[in-house]
């Protein structure tokens, strides 16, 4: 975001340099960083690019917020928000990272009142004078000593990073993909371009957007629903069947009284017929 002139940038508000920070005491201080405005100008502002300008951004932000609390690290992660480093000319990169930073909400970041610089920076671009991004940024975030800096080409769907090769660096060494895959160092993570979105890559497991979360959840809930359904379709059969079970042994039950009953019922009169013959062979006794 913003125009590639540092002259456009003259007439806005810029951070004292570090030296005149450092001069002022604590309530000069708070008074300058409450001054300074919390966003930029139309005037610095590249024109809006639609859904392929800013759905990339929330995406890489709701990726990242989601990597760095699971991890149950300080990062903060931003999204043109007006960073003002010493004496520069702001400016409002699409994506920035600052590690070992609290995560609370901010509406603009001032190096100096932070103690720290940006560590990362992403800008995605879609459509226009790709001179900002691919020269003019290249230049000043080496030399504001920013560690990376990526940009996302939504419209050409291509990827490129820079790196300083040491922190004291302040020219860029380009990066080289590996397998299709930026390795970056500062975020611990692999980026690819992976159909007409950006993919972060972790341990070689994708990290997935909201929606795909959403849509894995869904399928698990799904899954679940079907297995429960699935549950309770064989308690009803188990539930029949032992039911079944239990009526064929009453069956054989009854069937066994009535054969013994039967047997009874033969014996008795087998019995009587042996008495009667005994009498008709003894009418004496």
């Amino acid at each position: 975001m913003g125009r590639h002139t540092d002259k456009v940038g003259d007439a806005f508000p810029r951070a004292p340099s570090q030296e005149e920070w450092e001069r002022m005491g604590q309530e000069e201080r708070d008074q300058v960083v409450a001054a300074l405005p919390g966003e930029v100008t139309y005037e610095e502002m590249a024109m809006p690019e639609g859904d392929r300008h800013s759905k990339p951004k929330r995406s890489a932000v709701n990726v990242l917020e989601g990597f760095f609390t699971r991890q149950g690290r300080k990062v903060y992660v931003g999204s043109e928000l007006p960073v003002y480093y010493p004496a520069e000319r702001r400016f409002a990169p699409d994506l920035l990272v600052v590690l070992d930073a609290e995560s609370h909400s901010r509406d603009k970041w001032v190096v100096s009142h932070e103690g720290h610089g940006l560590d990362w920076v992403m800008e995605v671009h879609v459509g226009g004078d790709r001179k900002k991004d691919a020269e003019f940024n290249v230049s000043r975030y080496a030399r504001l000593g920013i560690l990376e800096y990526f940009i996302f080409d939504g419209g050409r769907l291509t990827l490129e990073g820079y790196r300083l090769a040491t922190p004291d660096a302040r020219v860029y060494s380009r990066m080289e993909p590996q397998k299709g895959r930026y390795v970056s160092e500062v975020l611990g993570l692999e980026l690819q371009v992976e159909g007409d979105h950006l993919r972060f890559w972790a341990d070689d497991a994708p990290l997935l957007e909201l929606r795909e979360l959403f849509s894995r959840l869904e399928d698990q809930a799904m899954g679940l629903q079907r297995r429960a359904e699935d549950a309770e379709k064989r308690l009803v059969e188990e539930a029949r069947h032992r039911e079944d079970l239990e009526h064929r042994l009453a069956a054989e039950a009854r069937r066994r009284d009535l054969e013994a009953q039967s047997r009874e019922e033969l014996e008795r009169r087998l019995a009587e017929v042996q008495a009667e013959l005994a009498r008709l062979k003894n009418p004496q006794g």
